[in-house]
């Protein structure tokens, strides 16, 4: 079963990289030929805008699933563990409420606008709203995942805080690229634990 979510996952990646492909290309190269060619691509707009909409959503289930979405932990942080799960089952149940109403505004639309087409793809534009569907079933079943753990108590302190406070990567934030401003070098000893931090002098660039 883990094998088959990991793959689900790998493959909302690929979907990523590939829409983004998509626009890239698309766009760049309408650009190229309406001002070097006197030309264009038909399809670039609304390929472009479908290409754009499905890789946001995509992006979206895999945030919360990496727990890469940005927030303030700065109170929740300071609680203990029993008002750190009462957050977050609030929390969990909150984004279930607007995950459910996000699954039944896009299959509405979605069925709504099934049978029409877009002007130059011809097109379904209920593929423009689908994707409002596969983002409610995707993020409701990480977060029934997560309220599941919440209430059986089969989660850590660290994963109770369920944001990420920076855009930095996790390996710049553990090790303290920057403290205060200055690079900072660290020292650690033969078993492996991390020593006294040096602060190093600040570059210096010379100008002529």
């Amino acid at each position: 079963m883990r094998q088959l979510v990991e793959a689900y996952f790998t493959l909302i990646k690929i979907l990523m990289a590939l829409c983004m492909a998509g626009m890239v290309v698309l766009v760049f190269g309408n650009v190229v030929l309406r001002y070097a060619f006197n030309s264009g691509i038909t399809v670039s707009e609304e390929m472009s805008r479908l290409f754009f909409v499905w890789m946001c959503f995509l992006g979206a289930i895999l945030g919360l699933r990496e727990r890469a979405h940005l927030g303030v932990d700065t109170l929740v942080a300071r609680l203990p563990r029993t008002g750190k799960m009462v957050c977050a089952v609030l929390s969990c149940g909150l984004m279930l409420w607007v995950t459910w109403l996000v699954l039944q505004g896009s299959w509405t639309q979605t069925l709504i606008n099934w049978s029409a087409q877009a002007p130059a793809t011809g097109l379904s534009m209920g593929l423009l709203y689908g994707i409002g569907v596969v983002f409610g079933l995707s993020t409701g079943a990480i977060l029934l995942h997560e309220m599941y753990l919440l209430l059986t108590g089969k989660i850590s302190d660290d994963d109770l805080v369920m944001v990420s406070e920076s855009e930095d990567l996790p390996e710049a934030t553990a090790h303290g690229a920057h403290t205060g401003g200055h690079r900072t070098h660290q020292s650690t000893n033969q078993g492996g634990n991390r020593a006294d931090t040096v602060p190093l002098p600040p570059r210096t660039v010379s100008s002529r």
